[in-house]
């Protein structure tokens, strides 16, 4: 059972129908009732940090999430901005994060970018997963993912990146320490290698 967490943010459907064609059950959390029985969390997102942060807060899971995620240790996925969220603060805004993992989101440097369309980082870039963690089984090595932001994050401990993407110079695409994952990238719209990697975290 995948439980993906409501808040008024990030494609719910897009996500529920991936795991629907593998056979396997998701449950849409909307309060703090609907976690109760969590076992894997999926923390989507779009937008605004500090909008997605306000939003968490006012959804009234925000007590039990950090209990499911710091206490009991229950497995998260964060996608895109729900992934920004879990770190200390971003500077996009003004909110704390969640702070599960000790990390910072930056934004991407325009001097550095040489393409015509600067920022927001936007469509098909390969990311680069060489540590064999099994959120990347069966994923090839440079596998192509869609992304859709101007900010990323960057983590103290930098064992904590499993993947890297260039963009004008390398960036974390996904971090994981312990249970805890992150992705930059949408899996729900990148084809073949997001749909096996959400499968993925589905066994882990």
């Amino acid at each position: 059972m995948i439980t993906i967490i409501d808040y008024g943010l990030g494609n719910i459907k897009a996500i529920s129908n991936v795991y629907e064609n593998f056979n396997i059950k998701t449950k849409i959390a909307k309060s703090k009732d609907d976690l109760e029985d969590a076992q894997r969390i999926i923390l989507p997102g779009v937008g605004h940090f500090d909008h997605a942060m306000d939003l968490l807060n006012k959804s009234g899971m925000r007590t039990k999430l950090d209990e499911l995620i710091l206490i009991q240790k229950k497995p998260i996925l964060g996608i895109c901005v729900g992934m920004q969220i879990m770190a200390n603060s971003s500077e996009e805004g003004i909110q704390p994060g969640l702070k599960y993992m000790d990390a910072e989101v930056k934004k991407f440097d325009v001097s550095k970018i040489k393409h015509q369309t600067k920022i927001p980082h936007m469509g098909w870039n390969n990311v680069k997963n060489s540590n064999g963690d099994a959120l990347f089984n069966e994923i090839e090595i440079d596998a192509s993912f869609y992304f859709l932001h101007s900010y990323h994050v960057v983590c103290k401990n930098e064992n904590e990146a499993i993947s890297v993407t260039d963009y004008e110079g390398k960036f974390i695409s996904v971090f994981r320490k312990n249970h805890i994952f992150g992705v930059q990238f949408h899996p729900e719209k990148s084809h073949r290698a997001g749909e096996l990697l959400l499968r993925n975290f589905a066994k882990i």
